[in-house]
């Protein structure tokens, strides 16, 4: 993505903070997430292999998970390494224009992957409630159209935040975080910001309250008919999944929302641990999703034991 007609003001590169105040344990700190990113990385690989090499496994729910993974793979590689290498080397400088596409593959993917959620409870709304519509309900086609307006919906949204950047002009280079996040370089502009925050927090509210509030009826709705179910084991095994499912959703909005409105409104937390929560906002679910979704469903985790030539059952 490039970015044209910065005014003259504008430094063509920044200086990354990292975690103020904690600089001497940079080095350390860097462990844990290298060892996080790994694991990310490996998990929604092999949810990605899993899938694609098992045509049992493309109904909607498993290309939803894929969607998932991929969006994962993205958050976590547009920050991971540069953090990597801000903590191991000192590589503190990031050049404008890519500080700016950080930005927007960090916020715009964010965007998407909360649409995805919101499509991934509306499937297993119409799975549990409507089983015998599910198929005419929800054909592969309408898969990909869901995918595709959470993508324009995620990444519209935030190529517009991207470009407000534009008209801005800095007074300083240093950047108070470990990567490029929308306010801490807004912060850094001399004036005339109140477009930025407007158009921030109202994107954010917007998104991330749509999709709760119907995320939130969803399983409502799914809780209501799981309880009318008249055998037991059925209401446990569905009540097992939903949970999983719930459990990656919170684990995705819960820090995201903390960090977001710490940035704007946040200025009696300590920073060391609004900007680590951040860091781990991006890395801690995309290490989990592939555990939570994929090696608790059984055909996942069945068709994993496969490629690998290892029968559970005999160990």
């Amino acid at each position: 993505m490039q970015l044209t007609n910065w005014n003259h003001q504008n430094p063509t590169s920044f200086l990354l903070m990292g975690v103020p105040g904690l600089e001497a344990f940079h080095f350390w700190i860097a462990f844990p997430f290298f060892s996080m990113y790994v694991l990310a990385v490996l998990g929604n690989m092999a949810v990605l292999i899993v899938v694609h090499s098992e045509p049992a496994l493309h109904p909607p729910m498993y290309l939803f998970l894929c969607m998932l993974s991929t969006i994962d793979l993205v958050l976590c590689t547009s920050t991971v390494p540069k953090l990597l290498a801000l903590f191991w080397a000192n590589a503190a400088e990031i050049a404008f224009g890519a500080c700016a596409t950080q930005m927007f593959f960090i916020h715009g993917f964010s965007a998407v992957e909360s649409g995805v959620l919101l499509a991934m409870a509306f499937d297993r709304y119409l799975a549990i409630c409507r089983p015998m519509h599910y198929g005419s309900l929800l054909p592969s086609k309408a898969v990909g159209k869901l995918g595709a307006a959470a993508v324009l919906r995620g990444l519209g949204l935030m190529t517009l935040l991207t470009c407000l950047l534009a008209r801005l002009s800095y007074c300083s280079q240093v950047v108070a975080h470990s990567y490029c996040e929308h306010m801490a370089v807004v912060k850094l502009a001399c004036g005339g910001t109140q477009p930025n925050n407007i158009y921030g927090i109202t994107a954010a509210t917007l998104v991330v309250g749509t999709d709760s509030i119907c995320i939130a009826v969803s399983y409502a709705l799914i809780l209501r008919a799981v309880l009318g179910l008249s055998s037991k084991g059925a209401r446990a095994k569905t009540f097992g999944t939903c949970g999983s499912h719930l459990g990656v959703i919170l684990l995705f909005y819960t820090p995201g929302l903390f960090s977001f409105y710490t940035q704007r409104f946040g200025e009696h937390v300590p920073q060391q641990i609004h900007i680590l929560l951040a860091d781990l906002y991006l890395v801690v679910p995309p290490m989990l999703n592939p555990i939570i979704y994929g090696m608790k469903t059984k055909q996942i985790r069945d068709r994993a034991f496969q490629l690998l030539k290892w029968d559970p059952a005999q160990s």
